[in-house]
């Protein structure tokens, strides 16, 4: 990238100077100001002449005459592919990610807690989609009369995902026929995946005893709810209000078109798929993304994995001027911390 742009170690040294102020201020960065913050032995002359060749190549832009310079998508690509030193992340941050996973949540609760985490530690908005939903395996089943007519299914899902749900059936049922369906519905769901399962025991319903049978359907018709609900939603948020601190989003209409497309999903979750194959982190910047809605926006986004097969991306939005140095780790450690508290749950 560097020979590309055909730029001496002075050159790249400013355009890096100049992003970080940028990223820090939010200003145009003037070359007097450039000067200073750089510490170089150079003139101010020699420093616009400098900004003039970047411009010209594209790496900067001039909002206003006079008023100092601003990277431009090229030059933040320049800048991270070329020019970005990535912090570590320090073992304070690490420990409020690993802690945020702790080991008596469900899974549903593990991939809200890692949203929750990115949006805090980067105060940007938290994104995790759910590329490959895992199935609904149900582990065990039970029933419980409470009193005529009603009965408590009693389903863990998933390993630890338990959900109690109360049906209506046309005529009471003994403890004993009650016992005698949870154990033919055992018989075929335990283990499995539901939805397989469920089709294959309909099919067969006709060759079970009459008195099972008329509870059969208003058992499978609850477990399809529970297990439907057990899934978690195909695009998590968290700290959407995280962006109304950045200027160039404020604009009223800006932000209601990114609330739309957290809304609407469908586009974020196409542009958090194109990172499932991402060694590490992903980055699109701007009109990258290929959105238009995102122009003034960078999406940051890696894979997390079950059992070595990717299951989703997690990353953050923000503006194009975000601190990539600071957030590029925070994103990589949580989708790796992840992956290892979904596995530990297997």
């Amino acid at each position: 990238m560097a020979e590309k742009y055909e730029l001496d170690q002075r050159a790249q040294f400013l355009l890096k100077q100049l992003i970080i102020s940028y990223t820090r201020d939010a200003q145009p960065v003037g070359s007097k100001y450039l000067a200073e913050l750089s510490g170089l032995d150079v003139s101010s002359a020699t420093i616009r002449n400098i900004m003039a060749r970047l411009e010209s190549l594209g790496l900067v832009d001039s909002p206003h005459t006079s008023a100092g310079r601003i990277p431009t998508e090229a030059g933040y690509r320049f800048f991270i592919d070329s020019l970005l030193e990535v912090n570590d992340l320090g073992k304070s941050a690490k420990k409020a990610i690993a802690d945020s996973f702790s080991t008596d949540k469900t899974s549903n609760d593990l991939i809200q807690s890692a949203s929750d985490i990115l949006s805090s530690i980067t105060h940007l908005t938290g994104i995790i989609s759910l590329t490959h939903s895992t199935p609904a395996e149900i582990r065990h089943l039970e029933f419980m009369r409470l009193s005529e007519r009603r009965i408590l299914v009693i389903l863990v899902i998933n390993q630890d995902d338990v959900h109690n749900k109360v049906i209506q059936v046309e005529r009471d049922y003994t403890d004993i026929e009650l016992n005698q369906a949870a154990q033919t519905l055992s018989r075929y769901l335990i283990g499995r995946n539901f939805r397989s399962a469920r089709d294959k025991l309909l099919s067969e319903l006709s060759d079970l005893r009459g008195d099972v049978n008329a509870i059969m359907e208003s058992v499978l018709k609850a477990m399809e709810e529970v297990c439907s609900d057990s899934i978690p939603d195909d695009l998590v948020t968290s700290g959407e209000s995280n962006l109304f601190q950045y200027a160039e989003l404020s604009d009223i209409n800006k932000l209601r078109s990114l609330f739309e497309i957290f809304n609407q999903k469908t586009d974020l979750l196409k542009l958090l798929d194109g990172c499932t194959a991402a060694d590490g982190v992903e980055i699109f910047i701007g009109s990258e993304s290929g959105y238009s809605v995102l122009s003034d926006c960078s999406v940051l986004g890696a894979p997390y994995q079950i059992d070595g097969q990717v299951v989703g991306v997690l990353g953050v939005i923000g503006p194009t001027r975000i601190a990539y140095e600071q957030v590029i780790p925070v994103v990589d450690v949580t989708a790796k911390l992840l992956s290892s508290a979904l596995n530990t749950q297997k």
